[in-house]
């Protein structure tokens, strides 16, 4: 038989752990990551110690790069281990990419992620359709070893070329099985389009997102030069946030990484600031 008090304290603790699932439940997104290409420059000086500093700002996953991996598989593996992160995707230059499959797979990644086409392919229909059956061979590969391929875009895939454009040829001509895609909304932005219809729109293709934002008052362009970088921390710009992260949540898009390509302060601090203010929008 239980006593008042006895049952009082049961109620309690019933009560708290059906709150601390509710809560669980209702977390609209999964951890904010962060593409190290950021932090490149202190990355590739001093990586644990940057791995340090983004899990002290509250980072849970990373999206390494290029120069990152002259660390062994296993040894990066466990030194994201060691600061309590994980590496969901990493990107791999287009050149050489299918040399790391391997890498890729001990490392632990569920994403190859080809960053950017050689300079050479991005104003022909010929470059994009050669891309997209690289990729499609790529993707084969990669989905045998238990992993998906995806390409990240900028700008310049979206200048018209005839009646159509690089980033539409790559989304017809390759596999829905085999190739994902993860946007750069800001890069989306640049180029004139709306990152919530892209989203919308190809929701069955676009698994992850890059989150960056824009500053105000400069025009779009499909042409990837300085003219087109306008960077700013996620929350200070001119990116609808609320919009996007709702259109993540609704489309279960898979992880989302902060990345600014040049920062105006140091860049650690901007990825607090985005960091903060993500938390505040979520």
């Amino acid at each position: 038989m239980w006593t008042r008090r006895e049952f009082g304290k049961l109620s309690l603790t019933a009560v708290a752990t059906l709150t601390a699932k509710n809560l669980l439940a209702a977390s609209p997104h999964k951890p904010i990551g962060v593409q190290l290409y950021t932090v490149r420059d202190q990355a590739e000086k001093d990586l644990p110690g940057v791995l340090k500093s983004l899990h002290e700002i509250g980072y849970q996953e990373v999206e390494p790069y290029w120069n990152i991996y002259n660390h062994p598989a296993k040894e990066l593996k466990q030194m994201l281990a060691d600061h309590g992160l994980t590496a969901p995707s990493g990107h791999f230059d287009y050149a050489g990419l299918d040399t790391k499959f391997d890498y890729a797979q001990e490392l632990g990644v569920h994403y190859m992620i080809c960053p950017m086409l050689p300079e050479s392919m991005w104003y022909t229909l010929d470059g994009y359709k050669q891309a997209a059956d690289q990729f499609n061979k790529w993707g084969a590969e990669v989905k045998k070893r238990g992993m998906k391929f995806g390409f990240h875009n900028h700008n310049y895939e979206f200048k018209q070329i005839g009646d159509t454009n690089g980033y539409d040829t790559l989304l017809a001509r390759t596999d829905p099985a085999v190739v994902a895609f993860e946007m750069d909304c800001y890069w989306i932005t640049q180029a004139g389009l709306d990152p919530v219809k892209m989203m919308n729109d190809h929701a069955d293709r676009i698994r992850m997102l890059h989150l960056k934002d824009r500053k105000p008052g400069f025009p779009p362009s499909q042409v990837k030069d300085k003219g087109a970088e306008h960077f700013t921390e996620v929350g200070n710009g001119t990116l609808n946030w609320k919009a996007i992260l709702a259109a993540a949540k609704k489309n279960k898009i898979d992880h989302m990484f902060v990345e600014e390509d040049f920062c105006d302060r140091p860049p650690m601090e901007s990825l607090k600031i985005s960091y903060d203010n993500l938390q505040k929008l979520l």
